[in-house]
Parts: structure tokens; C-alpha cells; sequence
């Protein structure tokens, strides 16, 4: 079965974003997910969801100024104690929405040189992650953001990801598997999915180039839902795309693909 949630942060974004999630239920969307939730309080977000009926599914840990061109915190050796600081701001926001899924970007490394000891710091504080969010019953997920768009990520593959998951061997911590990223990548997505969706905590999608709704590159959508659908995979699958249009008109791939 296939579960959607509309991610707040790139979905309905003419909107202010407290106004954002009454649009994600009106469009028919049982559950969001937010990048980065910390610019609202926590009980305001648990208001706006419980006045919508939503569910909060995912959100990230905080990633410094990895969206600004920066390395991000999770694999920067000298951040080590400002990462350990947003694991603790992102479990009081756990512990009061009691999200599903809570994801770490592992980042960029700008200098090469330092590429080995950039990727041992990331290991050692997804395992930190892994354990401090499992105290609270929550799944912790990491991603490959594909090199094009972010060069110089520590992460840029599927393979990369089931790499480091072997090497921290915590029963906490899965991928989170963006479709779009990997198949930027040139990646089978369709084989990777079927093989290991049992790793897998999270999904999202946007079309392939370009970034947009399901239609607007060359992603084959309906191949790639049905071998989620037809799996038994438990997490949800989240629309984190940059519509072309306002994002009312830009979801005919819901009204095809959703299933109640």
C-alpha cells in the first residue's frame, strides 16, 4: 500500500508555512514531513497538526549551512559538539510530535584531502543518533543526495549508503531513498528498491530532471509505485518536489497513485 505525505517545505510553498498543512489536507494528504520544522515551536506545529488531523512523519535534523553551500554538521570533524547539540534540539521536537522517521544529512566535504577523516566523523555520529532517537522509540534515517546538485557530498549513491549502514551495524539507523537524487544519479532505482526496501525508512520522490511534480521529466512513476505497493514496505513515501505550477494543480499523480 502506498502512503503519501506532502513535504511542507517545498509543497504549498506560496503559502506561509503554518498555513501549509490545512492545504496538504484539503488535497487530500493524511500526513506531511518538514526539512526543517525549528523556525515554529514545537507546540504550535503539534496545534497546527491535531487542527488538520495529521500526522507529522519525518523531519531532519538540523544541517547548519549545508543548504548555503556549506558542509552541513553531521560529517565535519570540528562540529562534532554542535551536531551532539541539534540531536538535542531535534528530541524535544521528537519527543513532543513523535515523528516516525528522523533524518541526519551527512553533508559535504570541501577539502578531499580530509575526505577519510570527514567520513569516519559521520560514522561515529550516526551511530550517536542512532542510539539517542531509539531511546524514544523513533527510526533514525540518513541520505545520498546525488553530486550535481550538491557537489562534494559525503553521500552521493545507494551503495554509498548501504556502505556506511555496514559499518555502523546499528539496528536504529536505515537510509532514507530519495528517487530523485538517485536516479540524477543514473541509477536503477526500480532494482535497488526491490532488493532493499528492508532497509529503507523513508522514501521520497520528484521527477527526474528537474526536480518537479510526477509528468514533468522522465521518471517512470508507475513502475517505481507499484514495486513499493506490491512490497512490504511500512514507512510512508514523501512528495518533496519543486512544483511547476502552484501545487494544487500539480498533483494528478495523487488522484492516480494514492490508495486509502
Amino acid at each position: 500500500m502506498l502512503r503519501f505525505t506532502a513535504n511542507l517545505s517545498l509543497l504549498f510553498s506560496e503559502l506561509p508555512l503554518p498555513e501549509r498543512f490545512q492545504a496538504a489536507k484539503r488535497q487530500g494528504f493524511d500526513a506531511v514531513e518538514i526539512q526543517f520544522p525549528y523556525t515554529l515551536p514545537a507546540a504550535q506545529i503539534q496545534d497546527l497538526l491535531d487542527q488538520q488531523d495529521l500526522k507529522l512523519v519525518l523531519f531532519n535534523v538540523d544541517a547548519d549551512t549545508l543548504l548555503q553551500g556549506g558542509e552541513g554538521l553531521a560529517a565535519v570533524p570540528e562540529k562534532r559538539d554542535q551536531f551532539k547539540a541539534a540531536v538535542e534540539q531535534t528530541l524535544v521536537y521528537a519527543e513532543r510530535l513523535k515523528p516516525n522517521v528522523i533524518n541526519v544529512l551527512p553533508g559535504r566535504c570541501l577539502d578531499l584531502q580530509r575526505l577519510g577523516e570527514y567520513q569516519a566523523t559521520l560514522l561515529e555520529n550516526l551511530e550517536y543518533a542512532a542510539s539517542a532517537f531509539a531511546e524514544i522509540g523513533i527510526k533514525t534515517a540518513f541520505e545520498a543526495v546525488n553530486s550535481h546538485d550538491m557537489p562534494g557530498f559525503i553521500v552521493d549513491s545507494s551503495f554509498g549508503m548501504l556502505d556506511v549502514l555496514a559499518k555502523v551495524d546499528h539496528p536504529n539507523l536505515f537510509m532514507q531513498y530519495d528517487i530523485y537524487h538517485m536516479s540524477r544519479m543514473g541509477e536503477d532505482c526500480g532494482g535497488f528498491l526491490r532488493q532493499h526496501l528492508d532497509k529503507i525508512a523513508h522514501i521520497q520522490f520528484a521527477d527526474c530532471p528537474g526536480r518537479g511534480q510526477p509528468g514533468t521529466g522522465a521518471t517512470d512513476f508507475a513502475t517505481l509505485f507499484d514495486i513499493i505497493a506490491a512490497a512490504d514496505y511500512q514507512g510512508w513515501v514523501g512528495a518533496e518536489y519543486r512544483p511547476t505550477v502552484d501545487t494544487a494543480s500539480s498533483l494528478d499523480w495523487l488522484k492516480t497513485y494514492a490508495v486509502k
